[in-house]
Order: structure tokens, then C-alpha cells, then sequence
């Protein structure tokens, strides 16, 4: 497995984890670490592949590089179920942190399935973690929606780029959690109507536009999203068909294939998830004239926020650094698509890996 996804840039190491007795098993991938130190998100789910896993470290390398931050990319999955017991949780996390105590090549973050707390849990046990809770001294990113506000600034200016009012603007986001609400919420400021929203139980829609604030509490509340009295519900199969001006994927890898492209109806896909579209499919959507905001760009304000949050920044400045960064990375990435007849991924990944190989040529070890 580790040989398929060998290139130039890496993979620098790659650690299995496993005692059965504990029910731990886990995999860390640090893909590179030319620039500093890899940064990259401890995902907990029951399903996540290694494979999966790899792909997000890459993500990451490319992420980081965009963002101009002195750090490599890495992922972490631990297969488990986020909604067991908290004990369990936190057992599993801190065993896991444990058995990297040594790799001091990564730095945990949150990502789907954890949180603040988990990284409180992580940087007790080893003193290297991001995103970490306000009593520690940290920026809880998710709580504030971090990642969101960047995803909200990369909206803007692709908007404005292909002439899309955002005041009006219909939106549909699918995995309704820490990146989707924030958006969702952000995007209503500027007067965008969320239309229909999901997540892994079920989802609703509503033309005329739902309440944010009020589907955001229903489900603080543990309450589905279909049983929101303010909409309908829909099958989680039929969101992509949902009209609308902007479609945001903030859950799992790959919800957008090329069997479901085609029939997606949207101008704007903005990627709050790490790689929820396949590349088969944003070179379709390219072709179809939908601008596709690749997930490495847009979604970096986390990783930004957390990264100078390891440096002793605050919120403001934290805050300050995402807007300018993500909006001048996603200016450039979209002149680059459209001067080279490239898609927005290929502008992307060429800006980004040419920022790693540079990196790498300081480096007295090429593998570094």
C-alpha cells in the first residue's frame, strides 16, 4: 500500500498502531516535512481507510505550502466510532497519542470525529497538539469556525470573479457540523439562503431558505434534521440535485464522484472537506463551467489558526492571517486556472508543489 502512493514529495514516514487489547488502531502518515514540522488532523471514524489517510496527508503538504506556513502535512485516522462513550474517547485518543510520543516530525489537530477537548487530551499526553481548548491557552478553531471563515472569504472572491451576487445567493451544505454550520451562518451575513443542509442522519430543504440559527440549535439539541420543522426532508442521495448557486461538501471524502456530477446544480462548489470531490469528477464540473474551489485552498483557515496558535498567537491575529491568505491564494489559483485553460485543482497543485520542492531544496537531506 505505501508503494502506491510514492512520489518526489513523499511519503517521509508512515507509523501503524495497533493493541488489540485496547482496541487501538490507527495509522500516521507524515507526508513531508521540507518546510517544518508536520501539521495534520486526528480523524476518528469506524470506516476510515489508509488509504484515505494518505491522501489527507498529502492534502495537508499541499494545504500548508499554499498557506505559507513553515510546516509540512500529515494525517492521523484512528478507527473508531466518535459517538462512544467519552471514557472511551478519551482513552483510545490519549493510548493513541502515547504511541507517538517520539514522532516529533507531527503535530496533532482536530478533524472530523474530534475536537478541543481531544487535543487537550493529546497535548497532555505529549505537549504537541493544535486547536486546542481556550483554558489551555488555545483558539478552539471549531467553536469559532475557523475553517469556515476562510471558506467564507474564498466564496467571496470567486463570486465576484464570475459575477455571482452573494446577497440572494441559494446555498446547499452538505455535512452540517463545525465547517458547514459556520459557513452556512457566515454566508447568511451576506445575505445568502441556506437551502437545504445534511448531514450523516438525514437531510432537509427548503426553497425559500432555512433558519440557520434555528437548525443549528435543533441539532445542538441531538434532534435530526429531517424532524426541522422549518423544512422538508430529503433523501441524503437527492441533495446534489437541489438548486442553487453554491454547494459546499463539509464531510467525508469523495461525495462527489462521476457518477453524481452531471447532475449537480450549482455555479460554485466551495470544499470544506478534505478531497470531497474526485478529480475525474472537478475536471467534469470544469467543463460544465462550474468553478470548483479546490479543498486545499479554501479550507485552510483551520490549519492557519492552528499553526499560529502554536506560535502564541491570538485570535485577532489568527483571525487577520486567514482573510488575507486564503483570499489572495484563491485569487491567484483562480487567475492561474483561467490563464493556463487549467482546472482550479491543477492551478492549485502546481502553485502548491512548486512551494514544497522549493522547501525541499533547503534542505540538506532531499528526502526532507
Amino acid at each position: 500500500m505505501t508503494r502506491k502512493f510514492r512520489d518526489r514529495l513523499g511519503p517521509f514516514k508512515v507509523i501503524e498502531v495497533y493493541e488489540p487489547n485496547l482496541g487501538l488502531d490507527g495509522v500516521l502518515v507524515v507526508d513531508n516535512v521540507a518546510a517544518g514540522p508536520a501539521i495534520g488532523g486526528l480523524r476518528m471514524a469506524p470506516g476510515v481507510t489508509v488509504e484515505e489517510c494518505f491522501r489527507l496527508a498529502r492534502a495537508m503538504t499541499l494545504k500548508n505550502a499554499a498557506a505559507g506556513l513553515p510546516h509540512g502535512g500529515g494525517k492521523s485516522i484512528l478507527r473508531a466510532d466518535p459517538r462512544m462513550e467519552p471514557a472511551r474517547t478519551e482513552a483510545l485518543t490519549r493510548a493513541f497519542a502515547c504511541a507517538l510520543r517520539d514522532t516529533n516530525e507531527y503535530i496533532f489537530g482536530p478533524d472530523m470525529g474530534t475536537d478541543e477537548h481531544c487535543m487537550g487530551w493529546v497535548h497532555d499526553e505529549i505537549g504537541r497538539a493544535i486547536g486546542l481548548p481556550a483554558a489551555l491557552g488555545g483558539i478552539p478553531l471549531d467553536e469559532l469556525g475557523a475553517t469556515a471563515f476562510g471558506l467564507t472569504h474564498a466564496v467571496e472572491v470567486a463570486a465576484k470573479n464570475i459575477d455571482l451576487p452573494l446577497d440572494g445567493a441559494r446555498v446547499v451544505v452538505q455535512g452540517f457540523g463545525a465547517v458547514g454550520r459556520h459557513a452556512a451562518s457566515f454566508l447568511a451575513e451576506h445575505g445568502a439562503r441556506l437551502v437545504a443542509a445534511a448531514d450523516s442522519r438525514g437531510a432537509v430543504v427548503n426553497p425559500d431558505g432555512l433558519d440557520v440559527s434555528g437548525l443549528t440549535e435543533w441539532k445542538a439539541a441531538g434532534e435530526t434534521l429531517t424532524s426541522f420543522a422549518g423544512g422538508q426532508p430529503l433523501d441524503l442521495e437527492l441533495l446534489v440535485e437541489v438548486d442553487c448557486e453554491i454547494w459546499i461538501p463539509a464531510a467525508r471524502p469523495d461525495v462527489i464522484d462521476e457518477q453524481n456530477c452531471d447532475r449537480l446544480r450549482a455555479r460554485l462548489v466551495a470544499e470544506g472537506a478534505n478531497i470531497p470531490v474526485t478529480t475525474a469528477a472537478e475536471r467534469r464540473l470544469h467543463e460544465r463551467g462550474v468553478v470548483c474551489l479546490p479543498d486545499f485552498i479554501v479550507n485552510a483557515g483551520g490549519v492557519i489558526c492552528g499553526a499560529l496558535e502554536y506560535r502564541g498567537a491570538g485570535q485577532a491575529a489568527a483571525f487577520a492571517a486567514i482573510e488575507e491568505r486564503v483570499r489572495a491564494n484563491t485569487a491567484e489559483v483562480l487567475q492561474r486556472s483561467r490563464n493556463d485553460g487549467v482546472t482550479p485543482r491543477q492551478a492549485a497543485t502546481a502553485f502548491a508543489e512548486q512551494r514544497v520542492r522549493e522547501a525541499m531544496a533547503t534542505r540538506r537531506w532531499s528526502l526532507f
